[in-house]
């Protein structure tokens, strides 16, 4: 049977208990070798556009036309966390720096919030359901989905023009096959995670 689409449930079972401002949370680009990490915080004020869904399930093509139906629904705010912060503090410190901000920079403060996966960060202060696939169950988090792939999409095209070789426009940073041609091709750039295991091994061959 095929899965239910993503609905509003959750965010009406907050209301129902209090809650005034309830907003989604979720990120992309944890995995990519290169670039940032991205956070949207998403709180919908209208009905949400129909096929509104997991980003991973949709095409470029459909994330890109529901971005504007879903700024003119939504309040969000968007994080990031960058490379350096990345190789600083790890990936999941830095997932969570950057879904800080993208809270911080929505318009009003949420009251409670919905975090896709399952695992909370330590600064949350307010009433939260962490869902485990929740961008697939919520409709908040899927608007945060949506938003926060398509930031970051963009924003590795734009590197992508800068650092050309590397296929970041088509891959987005992912280890794929192109990306790992233009490695050992161009070597490595400064948008590059050194702390990740793949970069490391080839600043660090013998280590």
């Amino acid at each position: 049977m095929p899965a239910l689409p993503p609905d509003f449930s959750h965010e009406r079972a907050a209301l129902d208990r209090g809650a005034r401002v309830v907003a989604g949370l979720d990120e992309v680009g944890r995995g990519p070798w290169a670039g940032p990490v991205v956070a949207c915080a998403a709180r919908l004020t209208g009905p949400a556009p129909a096929g509104l869904t997991d980003s991973k399930k949709l095409t470029a093509a459909r994330r890109a036309a529901l971005v504007p139906l879903l700024e003119a629904c939504c309040e969000f705010g968007f994080g990031e966390a960058s490379v350096a912060e990345i190789d600083a503090l790890n990936i999941r410190r830095a997932t969570h720096l950057a879904m800080r901000r993208a809270v911080a920079a929505l318009p009003v403060p949420p009251d409670h919030l919905l975090i896709d996966g399952n695992d909370c960060p330590d600064w949350v202060d307010c009433p939260r359901d962490v869902i485990i696939g929740g961008d697939a169950r919520s409709l908040s988090i899927a608007a945060a989905s949506v938003l926060a792939k398509t930031r970051r999409d963009q924003g590795m095209v734009a590197l992508a023009q800068q650092f050309p070789g590397y296929g970041w426009e088509r891959n987005a940073g992912y280890g794929t096959a192109a990306h790992r041609a233009g490695l050992e091709t161009l070597g490595v750039t400064q948008h590059h995670r050194r702390s990740f295991a793949p970069i490391r091994k080839i600043l660090c061959p013998t280590a």
